[in-house]
């Protein structure tokens, strides 16, 4: 096949889950498939190292620094983005050169398939941003690749946000990232989604687009995150992430705030890292005061994560599937999550890791994890059991394919 990828906010440094799953879907593509990327990249990012490590790919990368969160150009792009049916998460990922590449691309009709990887991609790819078009009718068929389902992770932001006006404007930008989701659903050839919780939700969502929609499983890179053999010197307790997501900001937060106080009632000699790119003033200090750590961007999470005792995601807003918790299961770690940081994915609470919600019943279960080092090294094995067996990214990479050449040669 000919497969035109289109994916904004940038793949290289392998920062985050989703560009740690398009990376490894892409290189695996690329070894049976003709595959463009087109892409971007931001200010302290090379392109020329991405296409280094995607040889076969050719990769088209164009400069583009999306409005962070909380900045003037943010609030600018919001102002903007008020006049326009694109919520403002979409409105700032508007690249017109990529939009410009791709619909030169797609013109030529030189392509048999093109993939717009994250709901973000869709405003750059002609076929699918015409809301009006009807379902199958671009000449290149479309594959939407949703790792989340969008307008759910702005409803939970709107859910557990305090501040009366800023909820206001989160329910604004949460029913208009709903209308806009199902509208891509609806045109695209085919949706795949990284869960089957997610293709429920998208379902309902969108359902004249229920029978065009799929699941592709996240996976792992099962070589190179395993046990290191490392033993824990002490109760620690470890958290990695993109900290310049805010659910992640959130999660630790709260974390902070309202858990890790429980468990060093009774555990006192407790510590915690937070590993993760780009952490906010707020997050280093609130974590710093607590007597925590913060380590900002590091070349490798292994060495965190293998030293600790108990892998932590205290998570209340996502959508998706989170790939550090497989990463740490693939470590042979004891995780504890809420429900919304293992929503999707199929691990068992109490056989892979244990699921607790609310700040008490969290806090209970690291402790009683911390005091158990056996329960610990059970739930690590048979994790790390369950990841190799079914989970690896070469597996995950078949399952998509298979979905892009049903797009390809469905009428």
């Amino acid at each position: 096949m000919r497969m035109l990828w289109v994916k904004v906010g940038g793949l290289w440094p392998l920062s985050a889950g989703g560009r740690l799953r398009s990376f490894h879907i892409l290189k695996q593509l690329s070894e049976r498939h003709h595959v463009t990327l087109l892409t971007t990249h931001g200010a302290h990012e090379d392109p020329d190292a991405l296409a280094e490590r995607l040889p076969r790919v050719e990769v088209v990368s164009v400069a583009h620094d999306g409005p962070k969160h909380g900045s003037a150009r943010f609030a600018w792009a919001l102002g903007r983005s008020w006049l326009s049916s694109l919520p403002v998460d979409l409105w700032r990922w508007r690249v017109p050169a990529l939009r410009a590449e791709a619909a030169r691309r797609l013109g030529r009709q030189a392509v048999d398939v093109c993939v717009a990887d994250f709901l973000a991609a869709v405003p750059n790819v002609p076929d699918l941003s015409r809301a009006s078009r009807p379902s199958g009718d671009a000449a290149v068929p479309i594959v939407l690749f949703e790792h989340n389902v969008e307008h759910m992770i702005w409803k939970r932001l709107a859910l557990v946000e305090r501040r009366a006006a800023r909820r206001a404007l989160l329910e604004i930008e949460w029913r208009k990232m709903y209308r806009y989701e199902s509208q891509a659903c609806s045109a695209a050839r085919l949706t795949l989604a990284v869960s089957d919780a997610d293709r429920a939700a998208l379902a309902a969502l969108a359902p004249d687009a229920g029978a065009r929609l799929r699941v592709v499983p996240t996976g792992v890179d099962t070589s190179y995150y395993h046990p290191n053999g490392v033993r824990p010197a002490g109760p620690e307790l470890v958290f990695t992430g993109s900290m310049d997501w805010y659910p992640n900001e959130d999660a630790i937060l709260h974390f902070v705030d309202g858990i890790l106080p429980r468990i060093r009632a009774a555990v006192p000699s407790t510590t915690f890292s937070v590993v993760g790119r780009t952490p906010s003033a707020r997050l280093r200090e609130t974590v710093e005061a607590a007597g925590g750590r913060v380590t900002g961007t590091v070349p490798d999470v292994r060495p965190y994560v293998g030293r600790a005792c108990v892998y932590v995601v205290p998570l209340r807003i996502g959508g998706g599937t989170r790939l550090k918790i497989f990463e740490a299961l693939a470590m042979g770690k004891a995780v504890v999550s809420t429900s919304v940081g293992a929503e999707g994915l199929p691990i068992t609470s109490g056989v892979h890791f244990m699921q607790a919600d609310g700040a008490q019943p969290f806090a209970d279960a690291v402790v009683s994890l911390l005091r158990d080092p056996e329960r610990r090294r059970a739930l690590g094995e048979a994790g790390r059991l369950l990841v190799e067996k079914k989970y690896s990214w070469t597996q995950v990479a078949r399952a998509f394919e298979s979905a892009c050449t049903e797009a390809a040669h469905a009428h």
